[in-house]
């Protein structure tokens, strides 16, 4: 039997909208409560260097008021390493993070920066925190999430969002078969980056998927539908193409 596949919401841009007025609302952590409460099994925030959007404080209050898990997106360094070592949240995902993007742009390459990963993966399961490594579907980044002992690793799905055809056809086998592998290996598998209701299903049918962390789309919907009825949209959609 497929096994069931989780839902993670990113609350990153109800953020982005409270920062953009320098206001106290909408509050994000409101949103993880809210977004628990309609089904979602986890909640995703990135901390990002510049804090566009997620704070410290913002952290420091989902770490205590959640009831389901939190994953820190964070990026390789000293100062998220000590931030996650402070508030050990269920599991810290490492994305690579450049200050000009508008949003990650590409999986990390563990591969090409194994040897500053390592003792940050080592930090991070010594104190208990479940590491995941956002990268591109790949054998060769596979293979090294394997070496560095991640546990996890979040394919992105980016790349398969934007093309059409049969070239996200093509993509769509790419990241099937890099799920296959990483499972072979004894790597668990999530997916995310880009996807709406609209593409979702696909990636949601690849079997050895675990978990989805969504976003911006979900975001997005809420405005028109409400976070209730957009993380419960999102959810039948997934559910249904399992």
């Amino acid at each position: 039997m497929t096994p069931p596949l989780r839902l993670g919401v990113n609350i990153d841009h109800v953020a982005t909208v409270r920062n953009a007025r320098g206001s106290g609302y909408p509050d994000p952590v409101r949103a993880a409560l809210l977004a628990a409460e309609s089904g979602a099994d986890g909640i995703t925030a990135h901390l990002r260097e510049d804090r566009r959007h997620i704070t410290d404080d913002d952290i420091a209050r989902l770490s205590s008021e959640l009831t389901i898990p939190l994953n820190l997106e964070m990026a390789a360094t000293d100062e998220m390493l000590a931030i996650a070592l402070r508030h050990r949240p269920h599991a810290a995902c490492i994305v690579p993070e450049k200050r000009d993007e508008r949003t990650t742009e590409g999986g990390l390459d563990a591969a090409g920066q194994f040897a500053t990963l390592a003792p940050l993966v080592a930090q991070l399961t010594a104190a208990g925190i479940r590491v995941s490594l956002f990268v591109e579907p790949s054998a060769a980044q596979i293979d090294a999430a394997l070496r560095l002992g991640a546990p996890v690793v979040e394919l992105h799905t980016g790349r398969y969002c934007e093309l059409e055809g049969e070239a996200q056809a093509e993509e769509l086998l790419r990241i099937a078969d890099a799920a296959a592998l990483s499972v072979k290996n004894g790597i668990e598998v999530h997916a995310g980056h880009g996807l709406t209701l609209a593409n979702v299903a696909p990636i949601a049918a690849i079997p050895q998927i675990r978990e989805l962390n969504i976003g911006h789309s979900l975001i997005a919907d809420a405005i028109f539908v409400g976070l209730d009825d957009a993380v419960r949209a999102m959810r039948s959609a997934m559910d249904a193409a399992r």
